[in-house]
C-alpha cells in the first residue's frame, strides 16, 4: 500500500501516441456514419477534444468542424457540467449524422449533457473510463477509474518519483 493521491497513478500519453490512437479512432468510425457510412460534421468538445477531433476530421475528410465548450473541471476537480457554448444549431439538429469527439470520458458527466441535446449524435473518446463507458458509442482504450490521465498538452519534462520506492 502507498500514500499516492488517485492521480499519481498516472497514464502518460505523448503527442505521438495521441496522434496513434486518435488515427485508430477514425479508423474504428470509418463507414458508420448514417448518411452512406458518412458523418455531416465533427463537433469536438472543447479543449481535449479538439486534437483528437482535428485527426478524425482529417482522416475521414470531414470538413464541417465546431465546438462545444463545456466546463466540468476546476484544475483537477470535477464540477457540475455546463455548457459554455453550442455549436451551430442549424447544423446539429437532434444530432443525427454528428461524430461528438472527446478526449477522454471519466464520469460521463460532460456527454450525458451533451447527448441530452443532441440524441443521435454519435459519442466518441479516445480513452474512456468504466463510470463514463455507458455514454460513449465509440472509443479506443480503456483505462482503470483511478488513473490520471496526463495528456501531452498538460505537460512539461521533468523529473518522477519511481512508482515504488525511493532507492
Amino acid at each position: 500500500m502507498t500514500d499516492r493521491l488517485p492521480h499519481e497513478k498516472g497514464f502518460h500519453v505523448s503527442w505521438d501516441q495521441m496522434h496513434r490512437d486518435s488515427r485508430a479512432l477514425a479508423w474504428r468510425l470509418d463507414g458508420k456514419g448514417p448518411d452512406d457510412g458518412a458523418w455531416k460534421a465533427v463537433v469536438a468538445i472543447t479543449r481535449g477534444g479538439m486534437a483528437p477531433a482535428m485527426i478524425v476530421a482529417r482522416e475521414l475528410d470531414i470538413r464541417t468542424v465546431d465546438t462545444i465548450s463545456v466546463k466540468s473541471y476546476d484544475h483537477q476537480s470535477q464540477t457540475k457540467a455546463r455548457v459554455l457554448k453550442s455549436p451551430d444549431a442549424e447544423m446539429m439538429g437532434d444530432g443525427t449524422g454528428i461524430l461528438v469527439i472527446d478526449d477522454l470520458v471519466d464520469s460521463g458527466k460532460t456527454l450525458e449533457l451533451v447527448r441530452d441535446l443532441y440524441p443521435n449524435a454519435h459519442f466518441a473518446t479516445v480513452y474512456a473510463k468504466p463510470k463514463g463507458e455507458p455514454q460513449v458509442d465509440t472509443f479506443i482504450t480503456g483505462v482503470s477509474q483511478d488513473t490520471w490521465i496526463f495528456f501531452p498538452w498538460d505537460m512539461a519534462l521533468q523529473y518522477v518519483e519511481p512508482y515504488r520506492g525511493n532507492d
